[in-house]
């Protein structure tokens, strides 16, 4: 009887033996952390939740000799993102030579996506080198394959007559890493996809515009309505050269012409190049960036502005700063056509300058101008030693008077962005602690005028000798 157990032990050990055996024969597919199962110990689910472990791909990427790839994925704030990739499945990396990062690479475009403004287009470009599965050589597909950047690249196989490529840069070392969870193939250059291209080209052509320092208002010359040209220069002893008209008397002959408009069948004025000069004056001006952006690349509307002004329009421009642009909400610029008609409400169909808003304020107490956004009007009024634009949170200040002023164009710089009443989506939200800052200081007391029963009351208490206790009959 003694010998049952005995036999049922090795029973038991062989039993075990040919499991284990089974284990190893068995095909063992690559699983990650992330990917384990609820049964495993808590030490396995606690590493999961930590990251990648030590064999992951990107670990390899980090270590290996593509270090220009890696710092920019460092600076583009990736790691994250490809973290939470490699967790859900498997990656292929296309990494290009340090040579391609370093030397090959244009500086310009180098310096634009090192820019802090540009940091969506760096990581745009850099998920573009990654492909949500994995692709190693001897399952090469002749086919686009989509990205983690949403855009697809055209990959062709070997077969082809040119080797293995991805899209017009060569797989040089096929299967460089491999890792469990991913692939990384060396390529000869930088993929570049065409939204970052796009992007690129369209800042490189605002930054093209060389801005010119403001010399102040030019003159204007009412005969002609136009520019006057500055003087030629006089040379050491000569006698003085004056324009003809001033040497003339004033007279019938040279009464001013009529002013050139819609119609008129003159138009000589280069709307086209004042619009120019009134964007390169804002980029230099500094501060307001985005609003020139936003006319140069975002919408047509410089275009449409120098048409108007090519045909005798005048223009006033309520330009906000870029801290009042940066206030300006997703749900607020996602609707059709507003970028344009935020700024058809900033335009004003008439040439005002800081001083000319300020007294019509003062005078009037509230003056409402057309915009070019019809049939709606922006309201002025006077406040605190300012122009102030709007009512209730949706008001703007004038804070930096006469910004551009040619006779044609005038801009007036505001603190916030204006809405159309109508425009029930857009309500920025305004600094609380936002004051009306202080341009010019007017020290002329306004003297009130008193109604006709105060002026009655005013009297009777004057007869009781009692008008000195009433302020408002001083």
């Amino acid at each position: 009887m003694g010998s049952a157990p005995v036999h049922g032990a090795l029973v038991l050990f062989l039993l075990l033996l040919v499991g284990a055996a089974a284990e190893e024969t068995a095909p063992q597919e690559p699983t990650l952390p992330a990917a384990s199962s609820g049964s495993g110990s808590g030490a396995a689910g606690s590493a999961a939740a930590v990251g990648v472990n030590s064999n992951s791909v990107l670990v390899a990427l980090l270590d290996s000799h593509y270090t220009e790839l890696a710092e920019l994925v460092e600076k583009a704030l990736l790691l994250q993102t490809l973290e939470d990739a490699v967790g859900k499945h498997n990656v292929t990396i296309f990494a290009p030579r340090n040579e391609a990062l370093e030397r090959d690479l244009d500086p310009e475009f180098k310096r634009f996506l090192l820019e802090p403004r540009n940091l969506k287009s760096l990581q745009a470009l850099l998920l573009y080198h990654v492909l949500p599965s994995r692709l190693p050589s001897d399952a090469w597909p002749a086919a686009s394959h989509p990205t983690l950047s949403g855009e697809e690249v055209e990959l062709a196989a070997a077969g082809t007559g040119t080797g293995m490529r991805v899209g017009h840069a060569a797989v040089t070392r096929p299967d460089a890493v491999l890792r469990p969870d991913g692939v990384i193939h060396g390529i000869e250059r930088l993929l570049v996809p065409r939204s970052v291209q796009e992007d690129f080209n369209r800042r490189r052509s605002l930054a093209a515009i060389s801005a010119v320092l403001p010399t102040g208002a030019p003159e204007v010359d009412p005969r002609t309505h136009r520019l006057k040209k500055p003087a030629p220069p006089v040379l050491p002893g000569a006698p003085p050269v004056l324009p003809i008209w001033d040497a003339m008397a004033p007279g019938p002959s040279i009464a001013p012409a009529p002013a050139p408009g819609p119609g008129s069948g003159k138009h000589h004025f280069d709307g086209h190049s004042q619009v120019k000069d009134f964007i390169q004056t804002l980029l230099l001006y500094g501060g307001y960036n985005e609003l020139a952006d936003i006319l140069v690349n975002l919408t047509s509307l410089a275009t449409e502005m120098g048409r108007l002004v090519s045909e005798g329009y005048v223009l006033t421009v309520l330009a906000p700063n870029d801290e009042a642009m940066a206030r300006l909400t997703t749900d607020q610029l996602s609707e059709p056509g507003s970028p344009e008609n935020i700024l058809y409400y900033h335009m004003i169909p008439e040439y005002q300058t800081e001083e000319s808003m300020y007294n019509a304020v003062r005078r009037f107490g509230k003056v409402r101008y057309d915009t070019l956004r019809l049939p709606h009007k922006v309201v002025a009024r006077e406040a605190d030693g300012s122009v102030k634009f709007g009512q209730g949170e949706g008001s703007a200040y004038l804070f930096d008077p006469d910004i551009y002023t040619d006779g044609r164009i005038s801009v007036q710089g505001i603190d916030a962005v204006l809405f159309a009443p109508d425009d029930t989506k857009a309500t920025q939200t305004a600094d609380p602690n936002r004051k009306p800052p202080a341009i010019v200081t007017h020290k002329k007391k306004i003297k009130l005028r008193r109604g006709k029963l105060l002026e009655a009351t005013c009297q009777m208490a004057g007869l009781f000798g009692q008008r000195s206790r009433f302020a408002s009959c001083q």
